[in-house]
């Protein structure tokens, strides 16, 4: 795992550098709180970036506030089709400065829900960095991971027990999915403990095997949400994410 980095320009959170569509995670620098936004309904990227730029405007804040995004995709796409939404996606980020050279600083998560609705990938939700008005437990995003590592010519070629969905196949991608989790987590200085939101994109539920690996690790004291949702690359199967944030206002739920 890469080591934690800092962003310029007093953008007022640190970063885990992993690809180039996203980040693995950000944290709040000291003084400053992450704050998530749900957008009702979901905006395509064009749009929604637009939206994102307006409403750090009215909050008197630039662009590269922006520190976390969520997608929500219609269905899981081919490793070309993802590929391209990446180039789409980054070029917005980088219409916003965001992007540090090479680095992109930003996380994200881009589950599919089943029977969802949209006809293109929509921004869901965002979280941003500001100035703490008072004193806040530390804020944080952890970017979602599937069960495969990143950086690779394709996911799904190196997908954790790939095509494998009996309860042992499922086992083995949550537990390496978790192990992901904790490897972010601990390079953000954190721990499941600090975590008021972890979530689980499977279309896989109720299997014991499974539920149990999550919860084990994850424990009882974790608000732990499951989502009936796939990874957005054909081939993967479970993927999870995990934050503490302040909820924007007006605020809104997931659910």
């Amino acid at each position: 795992m890469s080591m934690l980095s800092k962003t310029p320009s007093g953008r007022g959170y640190s970063y885990l550098p992993a690809v180039a569509q996203y980040s693995a995670g950000v944290v709040a620098d000291d003084g400053h709180e992450l704050r998530r936004h749900v957008m009702s309904p979901g905006l395509p990227l064009a749009d929604g970036f637009r939206a994102i730029e307006e409403l750090l405007a009215r909050r008197n804040l630039p662009g590269t506030a922006l520190c976390a995004i969520e997608l929500r995709s219609p269905t899981a796409m081919t490793e070309d089709e993802f590929g391209d939404l990446n180039r789409r996606y980054r070029a917005e980020l980088e219409r916003l400065r965001i992007l540090l050279d090479d680095a992109n600083p930003v996380a994200r998560t881009n589950v599919c829900p089943l029977g969802g609705t949209s006809a293109e990938p929509v921004i869901h939700a965002f979280t941003y960095a500001r100035r703490a008005t008072g004193p806040v437990p530390p804020t944080f995003v952890v970017a979602g991971s599937a069960e495969a590592p990143e950086g690779r010519d394709s996911y799904a070629g190196h997908a954790v027990a790939s095509g494998d969905v009996s309860e042992n196949g499922l086992a083995a991608k949550a537990t390496w999915v978790l192990d992901e989790m904790e490897r972010r987590l601990s390079a953000l200085g954190q721990g499941w403990s600090a975590c008021a939101d972890v979530n689980v994109y499977t279309r896989f539920h109720g299997i014991g095997s499974l539920d149990g690996a999550v919860t084990r690790r994850c424990g009882q004291t974790t608000r732990t949400a499951w989502w009936q949702a796939t990874p957005p690359v054909k081939g993967l199967e479970f993927e999870m994410d995990c934050r503490t944030v302040v909820p924007d206002e007006p605020s809104a739920t997931l659910r």
